[in-house]
């Protein structure tokens, strides 16, 4: 029998000001991908905090080599169909490659988000364009994620998924990075493979709640991709900080609860799933 949303917890839905209470108050994030209703209904019935449509969709969803081709369409049909089965959840929807390029085509991309279900766009990168972005939008009442360390739009710049910030100038330049994006407007920063001991001391030093993905124990949160969470083969690499929880949880939403006391307990990830 299908249980609606409203019926499925009576728990108070997540809201952008209860972020910074949370990271005020030590309560750790757990966040994960989804990309339809009946994965984001499991979720919500397991705990998770954040859900995020991530263009992440490209490669474990359309069976892309990159998150490049995925477009504002693809997002906004996604956040309409995750937004159908949360009720506590907060929903976040990536801006896909180049849909930042401008203030203007930022805020009209999120706009789309935003009205499918969404409650924050989720933007990479901390270039001056980056920026003013952020502002235009949350001067426009529109919340925003940071995302800062290895971002995937920028993997032709990078030459590939590598661990980024290991060096002493990369990991000043981070740290001024994440500064940035917070006093740009942000009020949440995914840290994505770089060291524990840089994102720890990020985190020390913000404001804004962080949510690592290979970042180490210390963020206040962290993020995996749906199909990792669940040890389904993509068809790419899995990187180090991934982890299967099916196996443990015994079912979807065993494993999507699983996920989420770890991060909550502090039990993952472990030094096994960060960077040094």
């Amino acid at each position: 029998m299908y249980t609606s949303p409203a019926q499925a917890t009576d728990r108070k839905p997540w809201t952008v000001p209860m972020l910074a209470d949370a990271k005020r108050d030590g309560r750790r994030l757990a966040m994960l991908t989804a990309y339809d209703a009946g994965f984001a209904l499991a979720m919500d019935r397991a705990g998770i905090d954040l859900v995020l449509v991530g263009d992440s969709l490209g490669m474990v969803a359309q069976g892309r080599d990159s998150t490049l081709p995925v477009s504002v369409d693809d997002i906004a049909y996604h956040t309409e169909c995750a937004a159908r089965g949360l009720s506590t959840a907060l929903l976040l929807s990536d801006l896909p490659f180049q849909a930042d390029a401008t203030p203007r085509r930022a805020l009209d991309a999120a706009t789309r988000f935003l009205q499918a279900g969404a409650a924050m766009a989720k933007l990479e990168g901390a270039a001056a364009h980056k920026l003013d972005a952020i502002r235009f939008l949350t001067e426009r009442e529109v919340p925003v994620c940071a995302h800062l360390g290895l971002t995937p739009q920028s993997v032709l710049r990078l030459g590939g998924f590598k661990v980024q910030g290991r060096d002493d100038r990369a990991a000043a330049r981070l740290r001024e990075d994440a500064r940035a994006v917070q006093d740009a407007g942000a009020s949440l920063l995914v840290l994505e493979c770089v060291p524990s001991a840089l994102a720890a001391a990020i985190t020390a030093e913000l404001r804004i709640p962080t949510i690592g993905i290979g970042a180490g124990p210390h963020c206040d949160g962290q993020v995996l991709v749906l199909h990792d969470v669940l040890g389904l083969d993509s068809g790419h690499r899995r990187p180090k900080f991934v982890k299967d929880f099916l196996a443990d949880g015994g079912s979807v939403e065993g494993a999507f609860r699983a996920y989420a006391a770890a991060v909550r307990d502090g039990s993952f990830p472990d030094a096994a799933h960060s960077y040094e």
